[in-house]
């Protein structure tokens, strides 16, 4: 891959599964009724790149409105990409359109947020985890009953809940069923989109062990979006930190807890709480002053300026390079990512 600012300036791996190039998500802003005219851009994602190896997860995490959850939408092309590439299988999933792109996006599938709005109250479980298979007429209707109990039981359900309906089941069984219906016609990437932050903290761990599990049994690939960086380290193998539309820092998971480049990702992980009460009494926590600006208006230079105790004149007048920090495999975006550790 070519080396541009807020990409991954690596060679493609030869098991890479999925490799975004540059991906822009714009939505226009219209005025008028009957005669509509753009006036403004919200600049939702503002090219990003990185790659997912296969069998591997890519965590991705930021606060509200940073973007992660239009670029899950957007991969599974839910979004038409305003500009970039969406490589999958060496196919360009952005240029693809109709039949092509249907077939094709049977081997993407994603898991949403809420359980609940996830799944239609006037249908039973088992035919809606059935619908894909029927879709892609993988079977006759014996057979995709069979497969039906058989996911049941591989997401830890009882087989004979086939008939049953949405509201008789918990959030945590809901999430579950949710996730037998995204591997019902074998995908090879999945997109969670934030699977448990509407569930029980109790329920949470269930989840997540659930889909570590199906990744090996299945050699499923994920694309993990999530707000919480301690659930993140739980599952992924490299985190990349979203900021206001763009990829600020990413590295494997260890690396990145263990040497943050980037202001905003130390900030990120001095909230997440450490069980051992020594240490969390002598922890120092990084409070940002301010809010998140707006992607219609997005700040001149690093746009992480606005609320970086580190900033300085040059932060607010040119945008620092996505570029190596430690090693080949860690890239961050600030110009003075040598003084995160040691001054915060």
């Amino acid at each position: 891959m070519a080396e541009t600012v807020n990409a991954t300036p690596t060679a493609v791996a030869k098991n890479t599964l999925l490799d975004v190039r540059n991906l822009k998500m714009y939505f226009p802003l219209t005025q008028g009724i009957i005669f509509q005219h753009v006036v403004g851009q919200v600049r939702a994602v503002d090219g990003i790149s990185f790659s997912i190896e296969r069998g591997k997860t890519l965590g991705l995490v930021g606060e509200s409105g940073s973007g992660k959850t239009t670029i899950g939408r957007t991969l599974i092309r839910l979004y038409k990409p305003t500009e970039g590439e969406i490589l999958f299988h060496d196919q360009d999933l952005s240029k693809l359109g109709g039949e092509d792109l249907r077939q094709l996006r049977r081997q993407i599938q994603m898991v949403f947020q809420d359980p609940y709005a996830s799944l239609n109250p006037r249908f039973t479980i088992g035919s809606q985890i059935a619908e894909p298979m029927a879709i892609y007429k993988t079977g006759n209707s014996k057979q995709i009953r069979e497969r039906t109990e058989e996911l049941l039981s591989v997401v830890g359900l009882r087989p004979e809940f086939i008939d049953r309906y949405p509201h008789e089941f918990s959030g945590g069984q809901r999430q579950r069923i949710v996730v037998a219906r995204a591997l019902s016609i074998n995908p090879e990437l999945v997109i969670a989109d934030e699977p448990v932050s509407a569930l029980d903290v109790s329920i949470r761990a269930q989840v997540l062990n659930l889909l570590q599990r199906l990744q090996k049994q299945f050699n499923l690939t994920y694309l993990f979006v999530s707000h919480d960086l301690s659930v993140v380290r739980h599952v992924a193998d490299r985190i990349a930190v979203m900021y206001l539309g763009k990829i600020v820092e990413i590295a494997d998971r260890d690396e990145l807890y263990k040497n943050p480049q980037h202001p905003y990702t130390r900030a990120l992980l001095s909230a997440v709480p450490i069980p051992d009460p020594k240490i969390e009494r002598q922890r120092k926590r990084i409070i940002l002053s301010g809010d998140l600006p707006s992607p219609i208006n997005i700040p001149k230079g690093c746009r992480f300026h606005t609320r970086c105790p580190m900033a300085q004149q040059i932060c607010q007048e040119i945008e620092p390079a996505f570029e190596a920090k430690v090693g080949h495999e860690h890239f961050a975006a600030c110009h003075f990512s040598d003084k995160v550790t040691t001054s915060m």
